[in-house]
């Protein structure tokens, strides 16, 4: 996470420079992942509304709620304030500093509530989402947001390896769960965003949702979780087998899903597009005889999102480029039976190649 706030600064310019290129007259950012890249600002979203207003020519204002300025002034020092009182309009507040003409860019997650309020109070200004002016910027990192992605992987990767010390069998998918949210806080996350812990046939859905089904010995489980430190995210995924080596198909399996995963790493490189990654790893599951059980992307961008540009996918033909991150996770879901998923998140260094940020052991781990 950046140290400086001429940091911040830099990043605000570059957006207003985005914004009179697509001739645009502002960017409205609410409490989310755009407010924190532009401001380091960062807050939970509520009813009150807080708004950051990037205009065309760089100047930035930050209208907030009277009793949260205190805070603000902390976190964005530089940045200057304009509070409203509970009995205020606070829309009527942002539109006063849309001073220039076109269309103003706003934030793809702010509450619809407030994207309603805001286009009655600036009825001349047609809308657009943010990422327009946003998506370049965040996708390509810095080297102070790369060392936060390396911390909060390295972070996770701890996570994983202390799970692996933990019982499974005859406890429940949400103990262990339980598990891996006490450990990602333990090893230095500030949030735990999601633990998927997908058991014996439960692991044939990618996005299980982790339940009472009790682990048994002989269960191949899925476990997938992240979260975030200062801001930045992690994600990563890998698969264990309980209470004795895994059979013979389980193995064949997984060692598919982990040379699938090396493909994916051997062509993500600069210059290459997002699609060559996932055609590579899907390349070797498709050989494997395992084709139709690869049933969503290679990958996705990370960073203050868990999930955003670049995707990894069949018909996206960007290249990629040096501080571009992304998650490299192929697949095989056997409905009925069991999954195995392989995570790590990628990026790309300055000398062209892919670079782990995830370095936690690969083998499929034999659990108590």
């Amino acid at each position: 996470m950046p140290t400086e706030r001429a940091s911040f600064a830099e990043r605000r310019a570059r957006a207003a420079a985005k914004l009179r290129e697509q001739d645009l007259g502002a960017l409205l950012a609410s409490p989310g992942a755009d407010l924190f890249y532009l401001a380091g600002y960062q807050i939970f979203a509520s009813e009150r509304l807080t708004c950051l207003v990037l205009d065309r020519d760089g100047k930035t204002t930050l209208v907030c709620p009277e009793f949260e300025a205190p805070r603000a002034a902390v976190a964005a020092p530089d940045i200057e304030r304009a509070t409203w009182e509970e009995t205020d309009d606070p829309y009527a507040i942002v539109a006063s500093f849309v001073r220039a003409s076109g269309g103003v860019a706003v934030a793809d997650q702010m509450w619809a509530a407030f994207v309603l309020r805001l286009q009655n109070a600036l009825p001349q200004s047609p809308f657009h989402v943010a990422s327009e002016i946003t998506r370049d910027l965040r996708m390509r990192k810095d080297p102070a947001e790369v060392e936060a992605l390396r911390l909060v992987s390295e972070s996770a990767d701890r996570a994983y390896a202390r799970i692996l010390e933990r019982p499974f069998a005859g406890r429940t998918e949400r103990e262990i769960g339980a598990d891996l949210a006490e450990l990602l806080r333990t090893e230095g996350h500030d949030e735990v965003g999601f633990t998927i812990v997908a058991s014996a046939a439960n692991g044939a859905s990618p996005h299980h949702e982790t339940g009472d089904r009790r682990i048994a010995a002989g269960d191949t489980v899925v476990l997938d979780f992240g979260g975030a430190m200062r801001g930045y995210r992690s994600d990563i995924t890998r698969t264990v087998h309980v209470g004795k080596p895994a059979g013979r198909e389980e193995q064949e399996v997984h060692d598919v899903v982990r040379r699938a995963q090396e493909a994916g790493y051997a062509a993500a490189r600069k210059d290459a597009s997002a699609e060559s990654v996932d055609a590579a790893s899907r390349r070797v599951i498709d050989d494997a005889g395992y084709g139709e059980f690869f049933i969503h992307r290679t990958g996705h961008g990370i960073g203050l999102d868990g999930h955003e540009h670049p995707y990894l996918v069949r018909g996206n033909r960007e290249r990629l480029e040096s501080g571009m991150a992304f998650s490299i996770e192929p697949g095989i879901y056997l409905p009925g039976r069991f999954g195995v998923r392989i995570e790590d998140i990628a990026v790309i260094d300055p000398d062209g190649s892919a670079r782990p940020l995830n370095r936690a052991d690969h083998a499929f781990a034999t659990v108590a």
